[in-house]
């Protein structure tokens, strides 16, 4: 069918399947005294099992059926089985409770890394993957491995049980043992097309669980766009189609499950348990045959097969564990890391220079988006980009920023190639302002100074008034400490640009790239920030992306863009003499050139 064309919805091959299963199982090692503690108990819970079937199988047939019970006897026995009931609970308790933790602390290692991970992914990855896809495999594919783990516990404590109980019994009779193995055979061919067919299922299942996180995630940020253009019953109707597709994939994996696990190894067990008794009944035909030793053999029996159905139940725990793993492990082994600087990489910014030598860069590698980029922004200078939307100015600071790699060419900072750059003095030296500033829940303090404790209140403060940000914190009930929600959408869009301006300044950067930094910003707002820019821009080399032509003029150079070319360069002035297309750009914006 189509619905099962995906990459992601094929089966996966057993042999890929053994080698997530492995890779998942190294994350247990760190913890391998509490599975080593479970296992220990999971084999002290198999020969209780073992013992309690043949204490009342010694009660039965050494007394109740000669009649020679006593009140003493009898109270003996109940105490021997009652202590092994409760042994038997105790073993449980540390089975359950140490491979339990084990598999949390587990758990907790992988989204750690995970995390780790996607933090140092490049910008590449996140262009090309969905948010709720990523949100998915951090929060539903890890959780998911919890009962992966637990089914290993589950396969150990079934194999304890069964080889112990088909010892037993071969003990008692080794015929009827072996007709009661006969069954075995049946049952693997079961689990291997389970495995199989299942792995398909699952990968499905998840694939639309992703898909479905995806759509959740993009209505909640996009919910002013949908309210404001009345687009509710499209999104819903968009939201209800997926979900019915992920309740599809669920009744697939419902149907799976329902017909291959629990109703097959029932039907084993009933079919074993008519052959054992069956034969029984045969040799009961010319000899005699205790009670007790049937009633021991049903039991081992039925411990020979219930664990095979814990197993069996398990297999769905175990499948989705594995496509859960594959899905993560696609992140952990994905390559598409921010770019790296050069081994021993030690320089140190001073002065701010810039200079752009003839780069190329492209996003996927072939289509170039700039081309031949060459210019220089000298020591407290400003090199303001202009260009229709697409011209190449938001891509000339990605890669100065290092969030993307380019091709040819070279940048250099203070004349020393910026690759030869720690990360952390680059990230340090340089100052970003975006166009749409992001707050984090927490407080304003916390916000300007971003979690660095290094950086006081006063410093904070400061900043905020370097900025005139202050005018409307100290309006504030609790002034630095307000409350900042989600995105900071108590504030306008002016205060948390204003916020954004502080959060750089603080820092103290050699070099601001300002990235349409006032485009959101009202008029009375900009007019307000104006002359702090100018005055963060003192002493500092600033890279500007302006739409507005009139709050670059005093700029230093303007470069004026046009698909991922440079076709004019020069002062405000030099530009408007020339009559080209800044001239057309600024006379469009103010209706006459002044």
């Amino acid at each position: 069918m189509a619905k099962y064309e995906s990459a992601w919805a094929r089966s996966i091959p057993m042999k890929e399947q053994l080698q997530i299963m492995k890779r998942l199982l190294g994350y247990t090692r760190p913890y391998k005294k509490q599975f080593i503690g479970a296992i220990v108990a999971a084999g002290f819970l198999a020969g209780v099992n073992v013992l309690l079937p043949q204490v009342l199988q010694k009660y039965m047939d050494d007394y109740l059926s000669h009649m020679n019970a006593t009140t003493a006897i009898i109270f003996a026995f109940g105490v021997i089985y009652a202590v092994g009931t409760v042994i038997k609970a105790v073993f449980q308790f540390f089975q359950t409770f140490l491979f339990s933790m084990g598999s949390e602390r587990g758990l907790e290692d992988v989204r750690r890394q995970l995390f780790k991970k996607l933090h140092a992914l490049g910008m590449r990855y996140f262009d090309q993957t969905p948010a709720g896809s990523i949100v998915s495999r951090v929060t539903n594919d890890t959780m998911t491995l919890t009962d992966f783990w637990n089914v290993i516990l589950s396969v150990i404590v079934g194999l304890f049980s069964v080889i112990s109980s088909f010892v037993t019994m071969y003990v008692l009779n080794a015929r009827i043992a072996m007709t009661v193995l006969a069954f075995l055979p049946v049952l693997l061919i079961v689990i291997w097309y389970y495995s199989h067919y299942s792995s398909k299922v699952y990968r499905h299942m998840r694939e639309k669980l992703s898909e479905l996180n995806t759509k959740l995630n993009e209505s909640i940020e996009g919910i002013g766009i949908i309210q404001q253009f009345r687009q509710e019953k499209r999104i819903a109707s968009e939201f209800e189609a997926t979900n019915d597709e992920y309740l599809d994939s669920r009744k697939a994996m419902i149907r799976t499950n329902s017909l291959l696990l629990s109703p097959i190894i029932n039907l084993l067990y009933s079919l074993g348990l008519i052959a054992v008794l069956w034969a029984f009944g045969l040799i009961s035909l010319h000899s005699y045959v205790e009670a007790g030793v049937v009633y021991a053999f049903t039991t081992y029996t039925a411990n020979f097969f219930n664990p095979m159905t814990n197993m069996m139940d398990s297999l769905s725990f175990f499948q989705d564990g594995v496509v859960a793993g594959s899905r993560i492990f696609r992140i952990l082994d994905n390559t598409e890391y921010a770019p790296a600087q050069n081994p021993g990489a030690s320089a140190t910014i001073t002065t701010g220079k810039i200079e752009f030598k003839h780069v190329s860069f492209a996003y996927d590698g072939v289509h170039e988006i700039l081309h031949d980029i060459s210019f220089v922004a000298n020591p407290g200078e400003t090199v303001a980009l202009v260009g229709h939307t697409g011209s190449g100015k938001s891509s000339i600071i990605n890669v100065m920023m290092r969030f993307y790699e380019f091709g040819t060419g070279q940048i250099l900072i203070d004349d020393v190639d910026i690759h030869d750059y720690p990360m952390e003095e680059l990230r340090t030296k340089l100052g970003l302002v975006l166009q749409d500033s992001f707050m984090f829940y927490g407080d304003i303090a916390s916000n300007i100074r971003l979690f660095n404790d290094k950086i006081t209140d006063a410093q904070v403060e400061a900043a905020a008034q370097f900025v005139q940000a202050d005018r409307f914190i100290d309006k504030l009930p609790n002034q630095y400490h307000a409350r900042v929600i989600e995105g900071g959408s108590q504030f306008s869009s002016g205060e948390r640009q204003l916020l954004s301006f502080a959060r750089t300044v603080v820092t103290n950067p050699k070099i601001l790239v300002l990235d349409e930094a006032t485009a959101n910003i009202d008029t009375e707002t900009e007019s307000v920030i104006q002359e702090g820019l100018r005055r963060i821009r003192q002493g500092r080399t600033t890279i500007a992306i302006a739409h507005r032509l009139s709050t670059i003029k005093d700029a230093n150079l303007i470069l004026v863009l046009d698909a991922g070319r440079i076709i004019e360069r020069g002062t405000h002035d030099e530009l408007l003499a020339k009559q080209g297309r800044y001239y057309d750009m600024y006379r469009l914006q103010n209706g006459d050139v002044e």
